[in-house]
């Protein structure tokens, strides 16, 4: 996958991308939504009420990252990252100490801004101004952090909620962050380059230049992506979120749906050192259709998966849709429109995705308090990637034309 060399010489500026993505976690909905229930019972709030919160937070989180985004393109990831780090300790903090309900959005707003929005793109847009003919491995190794994170964190905070009050796990969360800045700072003491500014970069995109944001959001065939885009953030967000009413409806104990995550975890580091390898041998373009199928099949196959052994299955699929997703669309901004605004157009991307993931919870949430349980959204949910993927192919072949 990726030659011991490479790791060797690029170890700390991989180390710095794989940290970025790691501390995200504690602003990614797979980490908050396992105080979900503590949340609710102390706010005395419904699946409903509680997914409607969030999408709020995380909706305000999207919009805001349209502009702090493009703050990429001007400064370093050194600069930066410990800022984005420094606000997400603030969150997790105050969501440790906020005794009213009406914050609770401008919390949840925080933590999406910081963790998932923030700390996420300049990994991925770093990483992918780093590296030009290694891309593909750059982008896949760096993400490892995000894995990492959704193996370890929920085992261990589920196993800590038996022991410790949830609001006292928030401080926990907090310092840790906190004291990854000085490492953080460490690592990336010299950048792979003088700088990381986009105009020291020469690797152009389709007709062998350099799209500008507005160019992107002009051309519709760039519209016709998204629904495929936003589809793993959305619909594996939704599993993370309700996975408390997952585990009730499917007559699991949590810890026991929660011991399943490993298999997840595995998978998608597999799913995407695999797909960083493919990138740089076929290009992101042609691949990017094919990401989506195990995602329709997976929910297909939980939606009446009654066993832990096919549980675990389809959530193995999930978890290949989400460790492609994790290399191949960031590979893909940057070989179909250049390097030189890549900053702002991923925070579109970004912000989409932050969208996706408000989403997901948001119509599972309602569909669940209307009666429908979440294994009962399953198959339409399977019906809409596929769609997608139809969608998806068509756009694609026509924006590769625009390159020839």
């Amino acid at each position: 996958m990726a030659h011991p060399g490479f790791l060797r010489s690029n170890a700390r500026w991989l180390g710095a991308g794989g940290l970025l993505a790691f501390s995200s976690s504690y602003g990614q909905t797979f980490f908050i939504s396992i105080f979900a229930g503590e949340i609710q019972e102390s706010f005395g709030l419904s699946h409903g009420a509680w997914g409607a919160i969030y999408a709020s937070g995380t909706l305000a989180a999207a919009a805001a990252m349209v502009w702090l985004g493009a703050l990429t393109d001007h400064h370093r990831a050194r600069n930066l990252g410990p800022w984005a780090m420094g606000g997400l300790a603030c969150a997790c903090l105050t969501m440790a100490v906020n005794p009213w309900v009406w914050a609770l959005p401008v919390v949840v707003f925080a933590l999406r801004l910081s963790g998932q929005g923030m700390l996420s793109h300049i990994s991925r847009v770093a990483i992918a101004r780093w590296f030009t003919a290694t891309r593909g491995k750059a982008i896949a190794v760096s993400s490892l952090g995000f894995s990492l994170g959704e193996a370890m964190l929920p085992l261990i905070f589920v196993a800590l909620l038996t022991v410790a009050p949830w609001r006292e796990l928030w401080v926990l969360t907090a310092a840790l962050a906190l004291l990854t800045i000085p490492l953080l700072r460490m690592l990336l003491r010299e950048e792979r380059t003088p700088q990381s500014f986009a105009a020291t970069y020469d690797a152009t995109g389709l007709g062998n230049r350099h799209w500008s944001r507005t160019e992107v959001l002009r051309n519709p065939l760039f519209w016709g992506l998204v629904p495929g885009l936003i589809a793993p953030p959305a619909l594996i967000t939704a599993f993370f979120f309700q996975q408390v009413h997952l585990a009730e409806a499917k007559g699991l104990p949590h810890l026991e749906l929660v011991a399943l995550f490993p298999i997840y975890s595995g998978l998608s580091i597999l799913a995407m050192l695999s797909t960083g390898a493919l990138i740089d041998r076929l290009g992101s373009m042609r691949l990017m259709p094919l990401y989506l199928l195990p995602l329709a099949l997976g929910f297909l196959i939980l939606a009446s998966a009654e066993t832990p052994w096919t549980i675990g299955l389809a959530i193995g699929l999930l978890a290949i849709t989400a460790g492609a997703n994790n290399a191949l669309p960031a590979a893909f901004w940057a070989d179909s429109f250049g390097t030189r605004h890549l900053g702002a157009i991923k925070a579109v991307a970004t912000a989409l995705m932050v969208v996706g993931s408000a989403i997901g919870p948001l119509f599972t949430g309602f569909g669940i308090d209307a009666g429908l349980s979440f294994p009962a959204q399953m198959p339409w949910i399977s019906v809409y990637v596929l769609g997608s993927v139809l969608l998806l192919t068509l756009c694609l072949r026509r924006l590769r034309s625009l390159g020839r």
